[in-house]
């Protein structure tokens, strides 16, 4: 049987902790793959003139190319010459919902992200990305610090 890790990056150290966590963790089973998410945070909701709704969609796929060059590409490509099964995506939405949602499509074992330390009031009110997530997945989550 297959185990899949999906793995949250966010571009930041403790994504990276995730990261190595992962791969540690990857490294217990005999057939683990190795799923590296980057969610670009994208409220569909946004309400914009029509000119701006014609530049959105390119802005979505310069977004998408830039965090696939800069994040995921090169973390899938450390995981693969290291030995794993590893494969990426970029996704816009919901961090949480989409994480879950990539778990869910590609029937995940767990969920791995890092926990950003963000003070700020809207945190603080909302939640956090990792406590959402922690909240409403569907696979169990593992919180790096």
């Amino acid at each position: 049987m297959s185990v899949r890790i999906i793995v949250g990056l966010d571009g930041t150290e403790t994504g990276e902790r995730a990261l190595a966590f992962a791969r540690d963790l990857a490294s217990h089973y005999e057939a683990c793959e190795i799923t590296v998410a980057y969610v670009i945070e994208w409220s569909p909701f946004t309400f914009q003139t029509a000119e701006e709704n014609e530049k959105r969609h390119k802005r979505r796929e310069e977004e998408i190319s830039i965090a696939t060059t800069r994040i995921v590409a090169p973390a899938v490509d450390a995981l693969k010459e290291a030995g794993f099964n590893a494969s990426g995506v970029v996704k816009h939405g919901d961090v949480a919902e989409t994480l879950n949602r990539i778990a869910a499509d590609n029937n995940a074992s767990q969920i791995v992200v890092g926990r950003t330390s963000s003070g700020s009031i809207t945190k603080r009110i909302f939640g956090s990305a990792s406590q959402n997530l922690v909240v409403m997945a569907s696979v169990p989550v593992t919180v790096v610090v």
